[in-house]
């Protein structure tokens, strides 16, 4: 009959296991956490509603031009890919990044850059709030 008590765990490679799992549990926890900051402060910035922006990205054809984080199929290479477009200096290279020029660049990128491929596509003040309120917690 085989040992199978030289096979037992040693005490050491339970507590390996021990700490092995509650470091991935506080990892999963805080990026979880971080996540909901940037989110509760990305809708406090825009006023926007980050969870009807997948929809409104298809709706206006943004992913055919943009790599958009989160958005499948969001793999367009016309436009700039708005990938932590919270860490970005500026929009577009024209505007300060902040949360109202955001949303007046997405109602009307011409006004801003006559010369920009990106077209005014006739979506509303809020739904471009609800993008931008995306865009920062992205």
């Amino acid at each position: 009959m085989p040992d199978v008590a030289g096979l037992a765990p040693r005490p050491i490679v339970w507590l390996a296991a021990a700490v092995a799992a509650g470091l991935s549990a506080f990892v999963v926890t805080n990026t979880i956490r971080d996540s909901q900051t940037r989110t509760a402060a990305a809708v406090a910035l825009t006023g926007g509603d980050p969870a009807r922006a997948p929809a409104l990205f298809r709706r206006y054809g943004c992913s055919g031009c943009h790599t958009i984080p989160g958005i499948p199929g969001a793999d367009g290479q016309t436009g700039a890919p708005l990938i932590r477009l919270s860490k970005h200096v500026y929009i577009a290279g024209v505007l300060e990044n902040r949360s109202d020029n955001l949303v007046a660049w997405i109602v009307s990128p011409q006004s801003f850059s006559p010369q920009t491929a990106m077209p005014n596509t006739g979506i509303s003040e809020q739904e471009a709030k609800d993008l931008a309120a995306y865009l920062y917690a992205h």
